[in-house]
Parts: structure tokens; sequence; C-alpha cells
């Protein structure tokens, strides 16, 4: 039983669809994560005057003594337990996640523009409001009595 509402639930459209998403948005994070450190990142040290920013830290602990590695190998200061901030990678993440960012911003943007304009959720349309009044009025009871011949009906006259 369990196993059957399994099936329905993967074979729903929109779970595909998020799966799908989620593939393709991990390979595109790849994409973007090659972009930032292999390009961008290269091209702002060297505009900067050559600062490697994957290699920025800060050390905030003592070294320990049984080091021998020199004092700008991020990497093998990282290994030998010494703490730091490495706020270079921080850096490249923040750029990383605005391209990221700005791509979203342009597919959403550009899917609007595609996408027929749909009505708000939860405002109905005029036709379902007209059909709303007509099966409103059909569930009504008659409280009109039917007309005898020949009898006028009895309205109040206007005073003049």
């Amino acid at each position: 039983m369990i196993v059957q509402e399994f099936k329905a639930f993967i074979a729903r459209g929109n779970v595909m669809d998020l799966a799908v998403g989620v593939i393709i948005g991990a390979a595109f994070g790849k994409i973007v994560s090659s972009l930032t450190d292999d390009i961008l990142m290269p091209a702002i040290g060297l505009i900067t005057g050559g600062i490697d920013f994957s290699n920025r830290f800060l050390i905030i602990s003592p070294i320990p003594a049984s080091y021998k590695g020199g004092l700008a190998d991020y990497a093998a200061l990282k290994k030998a337990g010494v703490a730091m901030i490495g706020y270079g990678s921080f850096i490249t993440a923040i750029v990383n996640f605005l391209i990221l960012a700005f791509v979203i911003f342009l597919l959403v943007r550009t899917a609007h523009k595609l996408l027929p304009a749909h009505q708000q959720p939860g405002a109905p349309s005029e036709v379902e409001l007209l059909a709303q009044i007509r099966d409103e009025l059909r569930t009504r009871p008659q409280a009109t009595a039917p007309a005898t011949p020949g009898k006028k009906s009895a309205r109040p006259k206007a005073a003049s």
C-alpha cells in the first residue's frame, strides 16, 4: 500500500520536474564555481595587484611547534589543525552566489515575459463570479406569489 502511494507520488509531474531542476541546478552550480574560481577571481586578483583570494586567511590560533610548512600555505596550516578564518574562500562563495542569483533572476524575468499573464490566485474571473451568482439565485426559494389573472397588483402610489 505505501509502495503504491510512493509510486503515485513519484509519478506526479511536479516531483519529476523538481528532480530534473535539482540535477540541472547542481551541474550549473559547478559551471558557476568554475567560472568564479578559474576565470573571475584570477582576473580580480590581477586587477587588485595579484591577490589570490583562494589563499587569503587570518590565523587565529597558535601554530604547533611541530609544523614545518610555510605560513602562507592555507591547506598545510589547515591540515596541521591551525584555526583560521578563510575570508578568501568566503569572498569566492559570495561571488558564486551573486552570479547564480543574477542568472536565476534573468531566467525568471524571461519566463514571466514568455508565459501568458494569469490572474492573481484567489481572484475569480467575471465568468466565475457570474456562475456563482447564478448558482446562488438557483438555490434561493422563490419569494413571489403567482399572479392572479385580472387582478391588479397592490403597489403603493408615489406621493405627488
